[in-house]
């Protein structure tokens, strides 16, 4: 991945990714390898974990790992102590475990509901919570990973939503409230990314893929280095004065959530 932003300016910080074994977190993974940090990582699987850290060293970063499950605040906090063992007290936390599916109310069971908010909000909760007392302080930076159902009603996406709205307000209210020992919580809200699971769910074919293209402001998807490269600012000293936001990375999808109509042909003078 092509460098965007100076690499080193991360160096000697440590962060701890939970979900960080795939997808857009292991591309966040990546992004802050590259601008020095080390990097412990957090997946239920174990097998997902150890391929996932190999990438990483082979792409050239110190990045360790274990297997914890985010539902269980015991085994988040036994991560956190071996992370904090192997490298020092934690600059960075990203919490971006999450699950979800396409399925209306009526047609979801209460366990349905229930994993998805356990996995998405409690698993954010327990990382949060679990990682302050591991935090250098002043000076940590937490990023939850949030999504746009979090602020736009979605059908078929009651359990993501209520979650995800959960996310958002959770990291104001920690900003506020771990200010005062210099933790700044921020959120990143991605859009709609490529080469990831959940577009290609939500876009199997090249027609479905150009149809959302149409309705993006900017015209395409984003990439996980997108994320990525917002993730080191939020985490730089560039956002020191950065605290309780939510940002929306994500071509300016958020903005057309009722479509947007193709501009007339203008005619000539």
């Amino acid at each position: 991945m092509a460098a965007s932003l100076k690499k080193g300016v991360l160096k000697g910080k440590t962060a701890f990714i939970a979900g960080g074994s795939s997808g857009i977190n292991l591309g966040i993974a990546h992004g802050l390898g590259e601008a020095g940090a080390r990097v412990f990582i957090i997946s239920r699987k174990i097998e997902k974990v150890d391929a996932a850290i190999g990438e990483l060293r082979v792409a050239g970063y110190d990045a360790s790992g274990a297997a914890a499950d985010v539902r269980d605040y015991a085994s988040v906090t036994s991560t956190l102590s071996t992370a904090r063992e192997k490298y020092g007290e934690i600059d960075i936390v990203v919490s971006g475990a999450a699950g979800n599916f396409l399925a209306p109310a009526l047609g979801m069971s209460a366990n349905a509901f229930r994993t998805v908010v356990d996995i998405d909000l409690i698993g954010t909760f327990h990382v949060l919570r679990a990682s302050y007392e591991f935090l250098r302080k002043p000076g940590a930076s937490l990023i939850s990973i949030t999504a746009g159902q979090g602020v736009h009603p979605t059908m078929f996406q009651s359990h993501a939503c209520a979650a995800k709205a959960g996310i958002n307000m959770l990291t104001k209210c920690l900003a506020m409230e771990w200010g005062g020992a210099g933790v700044r919580v921020n959120a990143i809200s991605p859009g709609p990314i490529a080469d990831t699971e959940g577009m290609s769910r939500l876009t199997p074919t090249p027609e479905s893929v150009a149809a959302l293209k149409r309705t993006i402001p900017l015209g395409d998807y984003g990439t996980k280095r997108d994320i990525a490269d917002l993730t080191v600012f939020l985490c730089s000293d560039s956002a020191r004065y950065i605290t309780g936001s939510i940002y929306d990375c994500d071509g300016g999808s958020s903005l057309s959530r009722g479509g947007i109509v193709e501009a007339p042909t203008m005619p000539q003078h």
